[in-house]
């Protein structure tokens, strides 16, 4: 019997189902009972397998988002004074974000962690302590144990327990000061890596409505992408309220961010992309290796605009 190669795939189609081809279906966004809030959007899936890097800041490649999608993250927390208000402001606006967690934040406040996941967020991983000079300036071993005792200090705040792989497998890098070294464990582990498209540059002392105003600014002429905040800074925890008010003004919508196994949908950078990460680093590093030296504080990490 002659059939040919295209009869063949539809038989075969027919005969194991559709389950192959279909995407990963997602979990919809949670119910909200203001018909009036900013809300989320969407949800999108992010498979860290293969070592994905994220965040045109850092890396030539971001989420494939649409105009005027953004995707929230706070890093640092928790810390009760500033992440609990911001939490409250997320929850007005029925506003999921992804919560970059310090391990040691994290140990000391885990009904904090247990919030964050209760309302919706999802909760990653930024490091055991935070080092100022990040864990570009420290030894390969003690990177390593910043990376993995942070995790385990995370998920131990959050379920109660730790496992080989962290629940959440996002993690992002102190300052974004990444190595090779730390590039390659992080691959090894099947943790996704994410700088970020848009700061806030709430790392830099200024009033609630200048950060309002330079953030909107920078949304405004950047269209989308995944936005840095701090959790654990006044002025940011003051301005979400009137923040997530001028997204919905100017026609923002929210993407939550969940680990997943499907595709991820990436944007690779535009032509002749480069790291401002990496040009500021190359400054500020020496400063820090200087402070620690002298036994000095050299926070706040990032000074860059």
């Amino acid at each position: 019997m002659n059939i040919s190669k295209t009869s063949l795939v539809i038989g075969l189609i027919g005969l194991f189902g559709l389950h192959a081809a279909q995407a990963e279906p997602l979990p919809s966004p949670l119910p909200c009972p203001n018909p009036q809030a900013l809300g989320t959007s969407r949800v999108m899936s992010v498979n860290a397998a293969n070592g994905l890097t994220i965040g045109l800041k850092t890396y030539p490649q971001t989420l494939a988002l649409g105009d005027h999608e953004i995707v929230l993250t706070f890093d640092d927390g928790p810390l009760p004074a500033t992440t609990r208000p911001i939490l409250d402001g997320l929850k007005a606006q029925c506003v999921q974000a992804t919560f970059f967690l310090v391990g040691r934040n994290a140990a000391a406040n885990p009904q904090m962690v247990k919030r964050e996941i209760n309302e919706g967020h999802t909760v990653a991983h930024h490091s055991m302590t935070h080092p100022d000079i990040t864990l570009r300036g420290l030894s390969p071993n003690a990177a390593r144990d910043e990376i993995e005792n942070g995790i385990k200090a995370d998920d131990m705040a959050a379920y109660g327990q730790t496992s080989a792989t962290p629940r959440v497998p996002f993690f992002r890098f102190p300052g974004f000061a990444d190595t090779k070294a730390t590039l390659d464990l992080l691959a090894q582990k099947q943790v996704a890596v994410f700088g970020a498209d848009v700061w806030a540059s709430d790392w830099n002392n200024m009033t609630p409505q200048a950060q309002l105003t330079l953030l909107m600014n920078r949304l405004e002429a950047a269209g989308r992408g995944v936005v840095l905040l701090h959790d654990t800074r006044p002025q940011t925890a003051a301005m979400v309220p009137d923040f997530l008010r001028a997204l919905k003004a100017k026609g923002f919508k929210i993407v939550h961010i969940v680990p997943g196994s499907g595709p991820t949908a990436l944007t690779p950078a535009p032509a002749g992309w480069q790291s401002e990460t990496e040009a500021s680093l190359k400054k500020i590093m020496p400063r820090l290796m200087k402070a620690q030296q002298r036994g000095a504080s050299a926070a706040p990490v990032m000074q860059i605009p």
